[in-house]
Protein backbone atom coordinates (compact mmCIF):
# COMPACT_ATOMS: atom_id res chain seq x y z
CA UNK A 1 0.00 0.00 0.00
CA UNK A 2 1.43 3.13 -0.99
CA UNK A 3 -0.15 6.75 0.92
CA UNK A 4 0.33 10.15 -0.32
CA UNK A 5 -0.38 12.47 2.62
CA UNK A 6 -1.09 16.21 1.20
CA UNK A 7 -1.29 19.03 3.42
CA UNK A 8 0.91 20.25 6.47
CA UNK A 9 1.89 17.57 8.61
CA UNK A 10 0.75 19.20 11.86
CA UNK A 11 0.41 16.83 15.16
CA UNK A 12 -2.97 15.38 14.28
CA UNK A 13 -2.08 14.31 10.90
CA UNK A 14 1.18 13.49 11.45
CA UNK A 15 -0.40 10.57 14.03
CA UNK A 16 -2.52 9.47 11.36
CA UNK A 17 0.61 9.11 9.27
CA UNK A 18 2.30 6.96 11.88
CA UNK A 19 -1.07 4.73 11.98
CA UNK A 20 -0.91 4.10 8.38
CA UNK A 21 2.75 3.22 8.58
CA UNK A 22 2.28 0.63 12.06
CA UNK A 23 -0.66 -1.06 9.31
CA UNK A 24 2.20 -1.46 6.76
CA UNK A 25 1.28 1.17 4.68
CA UNK A 26 4.36 2.72 2.66
CA UNK A 27 3.70 6.89 2.86
CA UNK A 28 5.19 9.68 0.67
CA UNK A 29 4.09 13.34 1.45
CA UNK A 30 3.94 17.03 -0.19
CA UNK A 31 2.10 19.93 1.20
CA UNK A 32 0.08 20.87 -2.05
CA UNK A 33 -2.45 19.80 -4.53
CA UNK A 34 -0.33 21.06 -7.26
CA UNK A 35 2.99 19.05 -5.94
CA UNK A 36 0.97 16.23 -5.33
CA UNK A 37 0.18 15.63 -9.08
CA UNK A 38 3.14 17.02 -9.69
CA UNK A 39 4.59 14.42 -8.05
CA UNK A 40 1.87 11.26 -9.62
CA UNK A 41 2.76 13.07 -13.01
CA UNK A 42 6.57 12.14 -12.45
CA UNK A 43 5.94 8.25 -11.70
CA UNK A 44 5.94 8.97 -7.58
CA UNK A 45 2.98 6.24 -7.70
CA UNK A 46 -0.03 6.42 -4.86
CA UNK A 47 -2.85 3.84 -4.27
CA UNK A 48 -4.42 6.60 -1.70
CA UNK A 49 -4.27 10.18 -1.47
CA UNK A 50 -4.73 11.28 2.06
CA UNK A 51 -5.85 14.87 1.59
CA UNK A 52 -6.59 17.62 4.06
CA UNK A 53 -9.96 18.43 3.37
CA UNK A 54 -8.76 22.48 3.63
CA UNK A 55 -7.07 21.98 0.38
CA UNK A 56 -9.11 22.36 -2.67
CA UNK A 57 -10.27 18.53 -3.17
CA UNK A 58 -12.08 18.89 -5.90
CA UNK A 59 -9.26 20.66 -8.20
CA UNK A 60 -6.77 17.97 -7.35
CA UNK A 61 -9.35 15.32 -8.54
CA UNK A 62 -9.56 17.01 -11.56
CA UNK A 63 -5.57 18.14 -12.33
CA UNK A 64 -5.49 14.01 -11.58
CA UNK A 65 -7.88 13.03 -13.99
CA UNK A 66 -6.42 15.56 -16.95
CA UNK A 67 -3.47 13.70 -16.72
CA UNK A 68 -5.59 10.04 -16.55
CA UNK A 69 -3.99 9.92 -13.13
CA UNK A 70 -6.25 7.34 -11.23
CA UNK A 71 -5.96 7.18 -7.27
CA UNK A 72 -8.53 7.17 -5.05
CA UNK A 73 -8.73 10.10 -2.42
CA UNK A 74 -9.93 10.10 1.25
CA UNK A 75 -9.89 13.85 2.82
CA UNK A 76 -9.21 14.18 6.57
CA UNK A 77 -9.43 17.08 9.04
CA UNK A 78 -9.33 17.92 12.61
CA UNK A 79 -12.83 19.42 14.71
CA UNK A 80 -14.50 18.14 11.88
CA UNK A 81 -17.22 20.01 10.59
CA UNK A 82 -19.81 18.02 9.47
CA UNK A 83 -20.84 20.43 6.29
CA UNK A 84 -17.08 20.35 5.23
CA UNK A 85 -16.81 16.79 5.47
CA UNK A 86 -20.16 16.57 3.16
CA UNK A 87 -18.33 18.99 0.97
CA UNK A 88 -14.98 16.77 0.61
CA UNK A 89 -17.08 13.62 -0.34
CA UNK A 90 -19.21 15.69 -2.93
CA UNK A 91 -15.67 16.66 -4.55
CA UNK A 92 -15.29 13.45 -4.90
CA UNK A 93 -13.13 12.16 -1.48
CA UNK A 94 -14.15 8.63 -1.44
CA UNK A 95 -14.07 8.64 2.77
CA UNK A 96 -13.71 11.01 5.82
CA UNK A 97 -11.20 10.78 8.68
CA UNK A 98 -11.67 12.99 11.61
CA UNK A 99 -8.75 14.03 13.46
CA UNK A 100 -7.72 12.65 15.95
CA UNK A 101 -7.65 9.53 13.81
CA UNK A 102 -8.88 6.45 15.11
CA UNK A 103 -6.68 3.24 14.59
CA UNK A 104 -8.89 0.78 13.06
CA UNK A 105 -10.90 3.56 10.95
CA UNK A 106 -7.30 3.75 9.33
CA UNK A 107 -6.86 0.20 9.39
CA UNK A 108 -9.98 -0.64 7.68
CA UNK A 109 -9.41 2.82 5.21
CA UNK A 110 -6.28 0.90 4.25
CA UNK A 111 -8.16 -2.21 4.03
CA UNK A 112 -10.71 -1.60 1.92
CA UNK A 113 -8.12 0.64 -0.82
CA UNK A 114 -5.55 -2.66 -0.84
CA UNK A 115 -9.33 -4.71 -1.82
CA UNK A 116 -7.19 -5.67 -4.95
CA UNK A 117 -5.01 -7.60 -3.43
CA UNK A 118 -6.93 -10.14 -3.04
CA UNK A 119 -5.84 -13.74 -1.28
CA UNK A 120 -5.29 -16.78 -3.47
CA UNK A 121 -8.34 -18.57 -2.06
CA UNK A 122 -8.29 -22.26 -3.71
CA UNK A 123 -9.04 -25.99 -2.43
CA UNK A 124 -9.47 -27.56 -6.08
CA UNK A 125 -6.75 -29.58 -7.35
CA UNK A 126 -6.71 -28.48 -10.76
CA UNK A 127 -6.11 -24.56 -9.11
CA UNK A 128 -3.30 -26.11 -7.06
CA UNK A 129 -1.37 -27.54 -9.57
CA UNK A 130 -1.55 -23.70 -10.84
CA UNK A 131 -0.07 -22.38 -7.90
CA UNK A 132 2.46 -25.29 -7.70
CA UNK A 133 3.35 -23.94 -11.08
CA UNK A 134 3.26 -20.20 -9.92
CA UNK A 135 5.38 -20.68 -6.76
CA UNK A 136 8.28 -22.00 -9.03
CA UNK A 137 8.47 -19.03 -11.47
CA UNK A 138 7.55 -16.44 -9.17
CA UNK A 139 10.99 -15.92 -8.02
CA UNK A 140 12.40 -15.54 -11.18
CA UNK A 141 12.72 -12.48 -13.88
CA UNK A 142 10.92 -14.34 -16.67
CA UNK A 143 7.87 -12.91 -18.53
CA UNK A 144 5.14 -14.81 -17.76
CA UNK A 145 1.59 -15.21 -19.83
CA UNK A 146 -1.79 -15.88 -17.97
CA UNK A 147 -4.30 -17.10 -20.11
CA UNK A 148 -8.09 -17.93 -18.88
CA UNK A 149 -11.41 -16.80 -19.47
CA UNK A 150 -12.88 -13.73 -18.53
CA UNK A 151 -13.50 -13.23 -14.46
CA UNK A 152 -11.09 -15.89 -13.37
CA UNK A 153 -9.01 -14.03 -11.24
CA UNK A 154 -5.90 -13.61 -13.48
CA UNK A 155 -5.15 -10.07 -12.20
CA UNK A 156 -5.56 -11.95 -8.24
CA UNK A 157 -2.93 -14.59 -9.69
CA UNK A 158 -0.83 -11.96 -10.82
CA UNK A 159 -0.42 -9.81 -7.89
CA UNK A 160 0.07 -13.59 -6.17
CA UNK A 161 3.52 -14.17 -8.38
CA UNK A 162 4.49 -10.52 -7.58
CA UNK A 163 3.75 -10.80 -3.98
CA UNK A 164 6.40 -13.88 -4.06
CA UNK A 165 8.96 -12.72 -6.26
CA UNK A 166 12.21 -10.91 -5.21
CA UNK A 167 10.50 -7.49 -6.61
CA UNK A 168 7.61 -8.33 -3.81
CA UNK A 169 8.81 -4.38 -2.02
CA UNK A 170 8.89 -2.39 -5.39
CA UNK A 171 5.61 -1.27 -7.03
CA UNK A 172 2.63 -3.44 -9.02
CA UNK A 173 1.13 -1.32 -11.92
CA UNK A 174 -1.40 -2.61 -13.53
CA UNK A 175 -2.32 -0.95 -16.88
CA UNK A 176 -5.94 -2.58 -18.79
CA UNK A 177 -5.16 -2.54 -22.42
CA UNK A 178 -8.38 -3.15 -23.35
CA UNK A 179 -9.92 0.06 -21.61
CA UNK A 180 -7.41 2.62 -22.91
CA UNK A 181 -8.39 3.86 -26.18
CA UNK A 182 -5.67 3.33 -28.68
CA UNK A 183 -4.75 7.08 -29.06
CA UNK A 184 -3.73 7.01 -25.65
CA UNK A 185 -1.95 3.73 -24.51
CA UNK A 186 1.39 5.07 -25.96
CA UNK A 187 1.26 7.80 -23.33
CA UNK A 188 0.17 5.99 -20.62
CA UNK A 189 2.72 3.10 -21.24
CA UNK A 190 5.93 4.89 -22.32
CA UNK A 191 5.04 8.29 -21.19
CA UNK A 192 5.50 11.13 -22.70
CA UNK A 193 7.39 14.72 -22.82
CA UNK A 194 6.01 18.00 -22.59
CA UNK A 195 4.54 19.72 -26.06
CA UNK A 196 4.58 15.95 -27.80
CA UNK A 197 0.99 16.62 -28.46
CA UNK A 198 -1.67 18.77 -27.55
CA UNK A 199 -2.25 18.79 -24.02
CA UNK A 200 0.82 17.63 -23.36
CA UNK A 201 1.27 20.85 -20.78
CA UNK A 202 4.26 18.94 -18.59
CA UNK A 203 6.13 15.65 -19.28
CA UNK A 204 4.63 12.43 -18.27
CA UNK A 205 6.09 9.14 -16.75
CA UNK A 206 4.48 6.03 -18.08
CA UNK A 207 3.47 3.23 -16.39
CA UNK A 208 6.76 1.51 -17.73
CA UNK A 209 8.87 3.65 -15.52
CA UNK A 210 6.72 4.07 -12.65
CA UNK A 211 6.94 0.58 -12.20
CA UNK A 212 10.85 0.35 -12.40
CA UNK A 213 12.11 -2.39 -10.48
CA UNK A 214 8.50 -3.49 -10.13
CA UNK A 215 6.19 -5.95 -11.74
CA UNK A 216 4.20 -4.56 -14.86
CA UNK A 217 1.30 -5.82 -15.40
CA UNK A 218 -0.52 -5.92 -18.78
CA UNK A 219 -3.79 -7.17 -18.89
CA UNK A 220 -5.36 -8.02 -22.08
CA UNK A 221 -2.66 -7.60 -23.63
CA UNK A 222 -4.30 -9.12 -27.12
CA UNK A 223 -6.36 -5.65 -27.20
CA UNK A 224 -2.48 -3.70 -28.09
CA UNK A 225 -2.55 -2.27 -31.83
CA UNK A 226 0.22 -3.16 -33.92
CA UNK A 227 2.56 -0.69 -33.66
CA UNK A 228 2.21 -0.74 -30.10
CA UNK A 229 2.98 -4.52 -30.28
CA UNK A 230 6.26 -3.38 -31.45
CA UNK A 231 7.42 -0.93 -29.41
CA UNK A 232 6.37 -3.39 -26.84
CA UNK A 233 8.52 -5.80 -28.43
CA UNK A 234 11.45 -3.85 -28.52
CA UNK A 235 10.90 -2.51 -24.61
CA UNK A 236 11.19 -6.16 -23.23
CA UNK A 237 14.02 -6.78 -25.83
CA UNK A 238 16.31 -3.88 -25.03
CA UNK A 239 14.80 -3.25 -21.34
CA UNK A 240 14.37 0.90 -22.68
CA UNK A 241 11.47 2.45 -23.62
CA UNK A 242 11.17 5.98 -25.87
CA UNK A 243 8.52 8.46 -24.35
CA UNK A 244 6.34 10.00 -26.57
CA UNK A 245 8.21 13.22 -28.35
CA UNK A 246 11.28 12.33 -26.73
CA UNK A 247 14.96 12.56 -28.03
CA UNK A 248 16.48 9.65 -26.17
CA UNK A 249 15.69 6.10 -24.50
CA UNK A 250 15.19 5.62 -21.18
CA UNK A 251 16.10 2.54 -19.33
CA UNK A 252 13.98 0.25 -16.99
CA UNK A 253 14.21 -2.66 -15.02
CA UNK A 254 10.61 -4.56 -14.58
CA UNK A 255 9.50 -7.82 -14.85
CA UNK A 256 6.29 -8.35 -17.00
CA UNK A 257 3.33 -9.97 -16.59
CA UNK A 258 0.83 -10.17 -19.37
CA UNK A 259 -3.16 -11.78 -19.15
CA UNK A 260 -5.41 -12.78 -22.33
CA UNK A 261 -8.60 -14.22 -22.35
CA UNK A 262 -8.13 -15.00 -26.49
CA UNK A 263 -6.65 -17.92 -27.57
CA UNK A 264 -3.18 -15.71 -28.76
CA UNK A 265 -2.06 -18.85 -31.11
CA UNK A 266 -5.14 -18.18 -32.94
CA UNK A 267 -4.64 -14.37 -32.83
CA UNK A 268 -1.33 -14.63 -34.57
CA UNK A 269 -2.80 -17.14 -37.42
CA UNK A 270 -5.39 -14.36 -38.18
CA UNK A 271 -2.42 -11.85 -37.91
CA UNK A 272 -3.56 -9.92 -35.21
CA UNK A 273 -0.98 -10.40 -32.83
CA UNK A 274 3.11 -10.61 -33.32
CA UNK A 275 4.23 -14.26 -33.48
CA UNK A 276 7.92 -13.04 -32.08
CA UNK A 277 6.15 -10.55 -28.99
CA UNK A 278 3.82 -13.81 -28.05
CA UNK A 279 7.23 -15.78 -27.84
CA UNK A 280 8.58 -13.25 -25.59
CA UNK A 281 5.88 -12.95 -23.48
CA UNK A 282 4.92 -16.60 -23.08
CA UNK A 283 8.14 -17.85 -21.10
CA UNK A 284 5.92 -19.22 -18.80
CA UNK A 285 2.22 -19.89 -19.88
CA UNK A 286 0.13 -20.54 -16.65
CA UNK A 287 -3.43 -20.92 -17.28
CA UNK A 288 -6.24 -20.76 -15.02
CA UNK A 289 -9.04 -23.38 -15.08
CA UNK A 290 -12.50 -21.62 -15.30
CA UNK A 291 -14.69 -22.23 -12.15
CA UNK A 292 -17.09 -25.25 -13.67
CA UNK A 293 -13.37 -26.61 -14.16
CA UNK A 294 -12.52 -26.55 -10.28
CA UNK A 295 -15.74 -26.86 -8.64
CA UNK A 296 -13.43 -27.63 -5.33
CA UNK A 297 -13.02 -23.63 -5.15
CA UNK A 298 -16.90 -22.82 -5.17
CA UNK A 299 -17.32 -23.69 -1.95
CA UNK A 300 -14.23 -21.84 -0.55
CA UNK A 301 -14.61 -19.11 -2.37
CA UNK A 302 -18.50 -18.32 -1.83
CA UNK A 303 -17.25 -18.88 2.25
CA UNK A 304 -14.46 -16.27 1.90
CA UNK A 305 -16.77 -13.58 0.09
CA UNK A 306 -19.43 -14.37 2.80
CA UNK A 307 -16.73 -13.32 5.49
CA UNK A 308 -16.07 -10.25 3.63
CA UNK A 309 -19.21 -8.63 2.56
CA UNK A 310 -20.58 -9.69 6.37
CA UNK A 311 -17.42 -7.78 7.26
CA UNK A 312 -18.19 -4.81 4.50
CA UNK A 313 -21.69 -4.02 5.50
CA UNK A 314 -20.98 -4.81 9.49
CA UNK A 315 -23.66 -7.59 9.00
CA UNK A 316 -22.87 -10.78 11.47
CA UNK A 317 -21.02 -13.77 9.82
CA UNK A 318 -23.26 -16.42 8.64
CA UNK A 319 -22.44 -19.74 7.40
CA UNK A 320 -23.81 -20.98 3.94
CA UNK A 321 -27.06 -23.33 4.92
CA UNK A 322 -26.98 -27.09 2.88
CA UNK A 323 -29.70 -25.71 0.46
CA UNK A 324 -27.45 -22.79 -0.97
CA UNK A 325 -24.72 -24.85 -0.90
CA UNK A 326 -25.90 -26.97 -3.42
CA UNK A 327 -27.64 -24.14 -5.89
CA UNK A 328 -24.09 -22.89 -5.88
CA UNK A 329 -22.88 -26.31 -6.97
CA UNK A 330 -25.50 -26.79 -9.35
CA UNK A 331 -24.66 -23.33 -11.05
CA UNK A 332 -22.03 -23.28 -14.00
CA UNK A 333 -21.08 -19.82 -13.34
CA UNK A 334 -20.60 -18.48 -16.39
CA UNK A 335 -19.12 -15.17 -14.92
CA UNK A 336 -16.93 -16.88 -13.00
CA UNK A 337 -15.43 -16.24 -9.78
CA UNK A 338 -16.19 -12.13 -10.63
CA UNK A 339 -20.09 -13.86 -10.52
CA UNK A 340 -19.83 -15.92 -7.79
CA UNK A 341 -18.48 -12.66 -5.92
CA UNK A 342 -21.01 -10.75 -6.89
CA UNK A 343 -23.72 -13.24 -6.14
CA UNK A 344 -22.07 -13.70 -2.47
CA UNK A 345 -22.39 -10.00 -1.92
CA UNK A 346 -26.03 -10.23 -2.87
CA UNK A 347 -26.88 -13.29 -0.45
CA UNK A 348 -25.16 -11.66 2.27
CA UNK A 349 -27.42 -8.45 2.04
CA UNK A 350 -30.58 -10.18 1.57
CA UNK A 351 -30.36 -12.95 4.01
CA UNK A 352 -31.89 -12.27 7.84
CA UNK A 353 -31.59 -15.07 9.65
CA UNK A 354 -29.18 -17.34 10.90
CA UNK A 355 -28.01 -18.71 7.65
CA UNK A 356 -27.15 -17.94 3.92
CA UNK A 357 -30.07 -19.33 2.69
CA UNK A 358 -31.15 -20.85 -0.96
CA UNK A 359 -33.21 -17.80 -1.47
CA UNK A 360 -30.97 -15.64 -1.02
CA UNK A 361 -28.58 -16.74 -3.98
CA UNK A 362 -30.22 -14.68 -6.77
CA UNK A 363 -29.33 -12.69 -10.30
CA UNK A 364 -28.62 -9.04 -9.84
CA UNK A 365 -32.07 -8.75 -11.51
CA UNK A 366 -33.81 -10.95 -8.52
CA UNK A 367 -34.39 -13.78 -10.41
CA UNK A 368 -33.63 -17.30 -8.45
CA UNK A 369 -29.94 -18.42 -9.69
CA UNK A 370 -30.75 -20.84 -12.72
CA UNK A 371 -28.92 -24.34 -12.20
CA UNK A 372 -28.51 -27.36 -14.57
CA UNK A 373 -31.93 -29.33 -15.21
CA UNK A 374 -32.25 -32.87 -15.96
CA UNK A 375 -30.42 -34.57 -18.88
CA UNK A 376 -34.06 -35.36 -20.54
CA UNK A 377 -35.43 -31.77 -19.75
CA UNK A 378 -32.42 -30.24 -20.78
CA UNK A 379 -32.04 -31.89 -24.23
CA UNK A 380 -35.62 -31.53 -24.84
CA UNK A 381 -35.38 -27.43 -23.89
CA UNK A 382 -31.66 -27.23 -26.45
CA UNK A 383 -34.22 -29.03 -29.19
CA UNK A 384 -36.79 -27.04 -29.01
CA UNK A 385 -34.60 -23.87 -28.95
CA UNK A 386 -32.59 -24.68 -32.05
CA UNK A 387 -35.86 -25.67 -33.91
CA UNK A 388 -37.08 -22.30 -32.92
CA UNK A 389 -33.74 -20.53 -33.85
CA UNK A 390 -33.62 -22.25 -37.56
CA UNK A 391 -37.14 -21.34 -37.84
CA UNK A 392 -36.15 -17.37 -37.66
CA UNK A 393 -32.63 -17.74 -39.36
CA UNK A 394 -34.33 -18.90 -42.31
CA UNK A 395 -34.62 -16.58 -45.28
CA UNK A 396 -32.05 -13.61 -43.49
CA UNK A 397 -28.61 -12.72 -45.11
CA UNK A 398 -25.33 -13.51 -42.77
CA UNK A 399 -25.04 -9.78 -42.07
CA UNK A 400 -28.38 -9.58 -40.39
CA UNK A 401 -27.82 -13.07 -38.47
CA UNK A 402 -24.88 -11.31 -37.15
CA UNK A 403 -26.11 -8.54 -36.23
CA UNK A 404 -29.02 -10.48 -34.58
CA UNK A 405 -26.44 -12.75 -33.12
CA UNK A 406 -24.29 -9.39 -31.75
CA UNK A 407 -27.19 -7.35 -30.41
CA UNK A 408 -28.88 -10.33 -28.37
CA UNK A 409 -25.88 -11.33 -27.05
CA UNK A 410 -25.21 -8.00 -25.52
CA UNK A 411 -28.42 -7.63 -24.24
CA UNK A 412 -27.62 -10.63 -22.52
CA UNK A 413 -25.33 -9.01 -20.78
CA UNK A 414 -26.67 -6.68 -19.78
CA UNK A 415 -24.39 -4.00 -22.18
CA UNK A 416 -21.21 -5.11 -21.17
CA UNK A 417 -18.84 -5.18 -23.83
CA UNK A 418 -16.05 -7.42 -22.38
CA UNK A 419 -17.97 -10.08 -21.42
CA UNK A 420 -20.18 -10.17 -24.53
CA UNK A 421 -16.85 -10.13 -26.76
CA UNK A 422 -15.74 -12.98 -24.54
CA UNK A 423 -18.76 -15.29 -25.34
CA UNK A 424 -19.10 -13.38 -29.15
CA UNK A 425 -15.09 -14.93 -29.53
CA UNK A 426 -14.15 -11.83 -31.18
CA UNK A 427 -12.29 -8.86 -29.71
CA UNK A 428 -13.43 -5.99 -27.80
CA UNK A 429 -12.16 -4.12 -30.30
CA UNK A 430 -14.14 -5.53 -33.00
CA UNK A 431 -17.28 -5.99 -31.31
CA UNK A 432 -17.20 -1.92 -30.53
CA UNK A 433 -16.20 -1.63 -34.20
CA UNK A 434 -19.62 -3.70 -35.00
CA UNK A 435 -21.67 -1.37 -32.95
CA UNK A 436 -20.33 1.98 -33.98
CA UNK A 437 -21.59 0.27 -37.67
CA UNK A 438 -25.27 -0.52 -36.33
CA UNK A 439 -25.42 3.04 -34.57
CA UNK A 440 -24.65 4.84 -37.69
CA UNK A 441 -26.93 2.31 -39.60
CA UNK A 442 -29.32 4.19 -36.70
CA UNK A 443 -30.01 0.66 -35.28
CA UNK A 444 -30.82 0.43 -31.27
CA UNK A 445 -27.69 -0.82 -29.21
CA UNK A 446 -27.78 -1.51 -25.67
CA UNK A 447 -25.59 1.31 -23.75
CA UNK A 448 -23.06 -0.02 -21.18
CA UNK A 449 -23.91 -0.56 -18.16
CA UNK A 450 -21.50 2.03 -16.31
CA UNK A 451 -18.40 3.02 -16.88
CA UNK A 452 -16.42 -0.27 -16.32
CA UNK A 453 -18.79 -2.05 -18.41
CA UNK A 454 -18.00 -0.05 -21.42
CA UNK A 455 -14.42 -1.39 -21.01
Amino acid sequence: MRLLVVGRLSGQLSSAVKLAMSAGAKVAHVETCEAATYALRAGQGADLLMVDYELDIAALIAANEAERIQVPVVACGVAADPKRAAEAIKAGAKEFIPLPPDADLIAAVLAAVADDERPMVTRDPAMQQVITLADQVAPSDASLLITGESGVGKEVLARYLHARSRRAQRPFISVNCAAIPENLLESELFGHEKGAFTGAVARRIGKFEEASGGTLLLDEVSEMDGRLQAKLLRALQEREIDRVGGGKPVKVDIRVIATSNRDLAQAVREGAFREDLLYRLNVVNLRLPPLRERPGDVLALAEHFARKYAAANGAPERPISAAARQRLLAHRWPGNVRELENAMHRAVLLSSGSEIEEFAIRLPDGAPMPVAGSGAETARTASMAAEAANRAFVGQTVAAMEQQLILDTLGHCLGNRTHAANILGISIRTLRNKLKEYGDAGVAVPPPQGAASAA
